[in-house]
């Protein structure tokens, strides 16, 4: 920044003013002699007006000043010399210089307001545009990039972003040439724990590398934004500081804003996670006990008096034991799936399977559900093996051909039936049962969820969720609709060939 007169004399705009006079001076000198030379002031006052337009009171008044002299020696006779040949000049000169001094203070705050309104355009624009991109962020770390780009663009520095943490503040975003040594922390620490500015350009803790000033709202500090410029010093003028400052109140109010929604959503999956673990231990207390309290009537039945018992009643106790302890295996099985899903650790063994064994061991599984039902299977002679995990998928078969056995009536028919569309194989599996309200359509694959169905059906509400994880671990998916005319359809698309199932164990 320019401190005296002499400074700024030394800027291109004189060179322009000078220019200026001298273009002015050969345009008087073509009238010289044909005009009174005292009409020639009018020409250098215009000088005057529109170097303060173009650059500023003081090369106005450098404009005035030479302005003056150029007239006297080349316009006013003699000429060629600084003496006059009338008194009269003198009074031009004085009257001259004080009005071109006035002209140029009312010219050149003209310009300066004119400046100034331009800068807060410009600023007001940006703070606009800034505020924008900020309510576009969701997370906490995409604000803190908007805010580093944003600032490092309009300022043309790099920057840093530290955020609170346990042990004091840590960066959470800076620039590859932010300088980040122990000294840098210390001072923006500084600037946290007191709420105000540091660093370079300030009078605490100068010697920093860079500026620091701290991000706040009413309610708390949320932050420190570190700026350097490229030469490493960092004195803002006012407007400079007046648009650091507003960008950093933006900042603060977007970076809580964005924390807050982070721990608001924190707090919702806590709220869901315990919900969904109540559910959890709900459905299974109840899924377990009921065939529990089954297995230990009929066994107590047995051991309280064996040679009482008929030998047929002994058989059905027997039998009921021995379903419901399949039962029991099953919904633990599931459960087991399920964590295996969840944690990752689902291990397949992909290899060709010819897909009516994997629908005919299916179907064999489940031969006694299946009982007094048709089953229809249609599978071309053109789709004869599909690249899965056998084990794996004949359990979504099972778990979806059962479903279709419990939410349709008896005697109904399931429809079982698979095409290729290019390099994947789609497999479906219809019912003609009650079909699933179209609002539970897109929860049906979720935990524990159960469609609202005409009856009770007994489950966990785990199958199409293990359904789901095995079917997508293969690189496939599975959806389901409605059928158009009753009932609901299951649909399974898998890949053919290696480039279905790279990658996998």
């Amino acid at each position: 920044m320019e401190n005296s007169f002499l400074n700024r004399i030394k800027g291109k705009e004189f060179i322009f003013s000078t220019l200026l006079v001298a273009f002015v001076t050969v345009i008087g000198s073509f009238f010289r002699g044909i005009i009174d030379a005292s009409n020639f002031a009018v020409l250098f006052l215009l000088a005057v007006v529109l170097s303060a337009l173009w650059w500023g009171m003081a090369s106005s008044v450098f404009t005035a000043f030479f302005g003056v002299l150029a007239f006297d020696f080349f316009l006013v006779p003699p000429y060629n010399s600084f003496s006059v040949s009338d008194l009269k000049y003198i009074y031009t000169f004085v009257g001259f210089i004080i009005t071109g001094v006035i002209v140029s203070m009312v010219a050149s705050r003209a310009r300066r307001q004119a400046i100034e309104t331009k800068q807060r355009e410009a600023r007001t624009a940006v703070l606009y545009r800034f505020s924008n991109e900020m309510a576009e962020c969701e997370t906490t770390p995409q604000v803190i990039g908007a805010v580093r780009k944003n600032v490092g663009e309009l300022l043309g520095c790099s920057t840093a972003v530290f955020m609170p943490h346990k042990d004091g503040i840590s960066d959470a975003g800076s620039d590859a040439d932010f300088p980040l040594d122990t000294h840098e922390y210390a001072v923006a620490q500084w600037a946290f724990s007191n709420k105000k500015p540091a660093g370079s350009g300030t009078t605490t803790l100068s010697a920093a590398k860079a500026f620091y000033v701290p991000l706040e709202t009413s309610l708390e500090a949320v932050g420190v934004l570190g700026i350097r410029t490229a030469d490493g010093r960092v004195i803002f003028n006012t407007s400079e500081m007046e648009l650091v400052t507003a960008l950093a109140n933006q900042s603060s109010v977007a970076i809580q804003r964005a924390v807050l929604t982070e721990k608001s959503r924190e707090m919702e999956l806590a709220k869901k996670t315990q919900a969904l673990q109540a559910a959890l231990l709900n459905s299974i207390s109840h899924d377990l006990r009921t065939p529990l309290v089954s297995i230990t009537g009929a066994l107590s039945a047995l051991s309280q008096d064996f040679e009482a018992v008929d030998a047929a009643d002994r058989k059905e106790l027997l039998q009921t034991a021995y379903d419901d302890s399949l039962h029991l295996n099953e919904i633990v099985g599931n459960i087991l799936d399920m964590t295996r899903v969840e944690s990752g650790n689902l291990k397949l063994n992909v290899r060709p399977c010819d897909l009516r064994d994997l629908i005919g061991a299916s179907l064999t599984q489940l031969k006694d559900k299946l009982e007094g039902r048709m089953v229809a299977v249609d599978i071309p002679g053109d789709l004869l093996e599909v690249p899965v995990d056998f084990s794996l998928m004949m359990r979504v078969f099972i778990n979806l051909i059962d479903n279709a056995a419990k939410y349709s009536p008896a005697g109904s028919e399931i429809y079982i039936g698979a095409k290729t569309e290019g390099n994947m194989a789609v497999m479906t599996v219809k019912d003609s049962g009650f079909g699933i309200p179209s609002g539970d359509l897109e929860h049906i694959f979720d935990k524990f969820f159960r469609a609202v169905k005409p009856r009770q059906v007994s489950g966990t509400g785990l199958g199409l969720s293990i359904c789901r994880g095995i079917v997508e671990a293969h690189g496939g998916k599975i959806w389901a609709r409605n059928n158009t005319e009753s009932g609901a359809v299951f649909f399974i698309r898998l890949p053919l060939g290696d480039a279905g199932h790279g990658g996998r164990d």
